[in-house]
């Protein structure tokens, strides 16, 4: 009796390389048809896409006739994809600044959209990617959204160039992202605030399970230890990005027993939502307690007080990411895939000694 054959997954493009002995650029060439391929190769690779069922999009007419006029330096005009999950903040005015900045220096159209909150599982997955294809995307910057391996599915089976920035969840091995050293940062903003003699820090994290939680987390922990001090698990909050969420876990610690002399939160936003939560409850900043925050954003100096933060460079960020991602519509292979910049600690007015405490060494938990 014969039994139901289901649907054979389709070999990823990379395989597809493999077979054919080639690189994933390659196929990727002959997938937007893009000439500059020899024939001999290229036959080789369609039957291999042939064979699995791989088809073009109603996509080359548009790659292969210039968006734009050509410049002097021979390249045209594409347009790319910049998606957030939340825009409305400093730190994505921030990256769009640098990713619009290097989209006009080479000549790129730089859209700006939102995560597609219904993008879920490979069939929905391959239908955002679609859309965006449809829409004239030539490649995709998708910022700080939690892409599941069904949106990375999704791009690929429509073969459209993607960069992941500040990805919720570690990188996955073929996805291009580029990042920062949050757990330096982190380190740096705890070691900081220890050196001026605190030993309560709080902690206020971003979502529980996020990649720049844990490594901010995992600095800030790093610290402590350095620093031979305990840690007060009641300190350490899952709190969240945004600025309700420390204003809201900010009064908790405060209005507790044996509240923090230092918080250190998780982003900028996060950190102004703290120093409302003291002021708010009667206490100054720094006299009664410090705050650091983490992105340096254009609103860190602001704030009263001016505020202490980690700088990321996001506008470098951006930069990088657009770069990069240009790279792969042009059919270059990235190595690496995975890019950290530099972060560094702004010492401004919302940090200083406790009260009433000298700047040496003690004990005590943190």
């Amino acid at each position: 009796m014969t039994q139901p054959v289901g649907r054979r997954k389709r070999p990823t493009l990379a395989a597809i390389a493999s077979a054919a002995g080639v690189s994933t650029a390659t196929v990727s060439k002959v997938l937007n048809g893009r000439d500059d391929v020899g024939a001999e190769t290229r036959t080789a690779i369609q039957r291999l896409l042939d064979e699995h069922d791989y088809q073009q999009l109603p996509r080359p007419a548009v790659r292969q006739a210039p968006r734009g006029p050509v410049r002097p330096d021979g390249s045209t005009h594409r347009t790319i994809g910049l998606i957030f999950d939340d825009f409305m903040s400093p730190y994505a005015t921030e990256l769009i600044r640098g990713v619009t900045d290097a989209g006009t220096a080479a000549g790129a159209d730089v859209v700006v959209g939102r995560f597609s909150d219904d993008a879920s599982g490979f069939s929905a997955g391959a239908t955002w990617a679609r859309r965006l294809v449809e829409a004239g995307r030539d490649g995709v910057l998708v910022v700080t959204s939690d892409l599941t391996s069904q949106h990375v599915a999704g791009f690929e089976e429509v073969h459209l160039p993607l960069v992941v920035v500040d990805p919720v969840h570690a990188p996955q091995a073929q996805v291009a992202s580029v990042g920062a050293t949050n757990w330096t940062g982190a380190f740096s903003a705890t070691e900081h605030l220890i050196a001026l003699g605190h030993r309560r820090i709080a902690h206020l994290g971003g979502p529980a399970g996020a990649a720049i939680t844990l490594a901010r987390l995992h600095g800030y922990r790093a610290a402590v230890e350095s620093a031979g001090l305990a840690t007060d698990p009641r300190l350490v909050v899952e709190a969240g990005f945004g600025f309700d969420a420390g204003f809201e876990h900010t009064t908790r610690l405060l209005t507790g027993p044996d509240r923090p002399t230092a918080v250190f939160a998780v982003t900028d936003v996060c950190a102004f939502g703290v120093v409302q939560a003291a002021h708010a409850l009667g206490l100054r900043v720094p006299d009664d307690v410090s705050v650091v925050g983490f992105d340096d954003t254009y609103m860190a100096p602001w704030v009263t007080p001016a505020l202490t933060t980690v700088r990321t460079p996001l506008q470098d960020m951006g930069r990088f990411a657009l770069e990069m991602l240009l790279r792969l519509v042009d059919g270059e292979v990235l190595d690496p895939h995975h890019i950290e910049l530099a972060t560094n600690l702004v010492v401004r007015s919302s940090t200083a000694p406790p009260p009433g405490a000298g700047l040496t060494p003690g004990g005590g938990a943190v």
